[in-house]
């Protein structure tokens, strides 16, 4: 049986954890700083883990990276 590929975009995107919680960049932080709040720009720094539904997802993007 061939081995399966995984989606560059994917690989890219996300880290999975040694736990196996699949972290990613908090979104909204692009462009668009002026209309943000101090709050928000401070609230999305660094990575965030998704939630079980979409790192659920994202997982068979990835199937070796377990």
């Amino acid at each position: 049986m061939p081995k399966m590929k995984t989606k560059a975009s994917a690989k890219k995107r996300f880290k999975v954890t040694a736990t196996g919680k699949v972290m990613a960049q908090q979104a909204g932080k692009r462009h668009g700083m002026i209309k943000r709040t101090s709050k928000f720009i401070r609230n999305a720094r660094g990575t965030a883990a998704l939630c079980d539904a979409d790192a659920r997802i994202v997982m068979k993007y990835m199937p070796y990276d377990r």
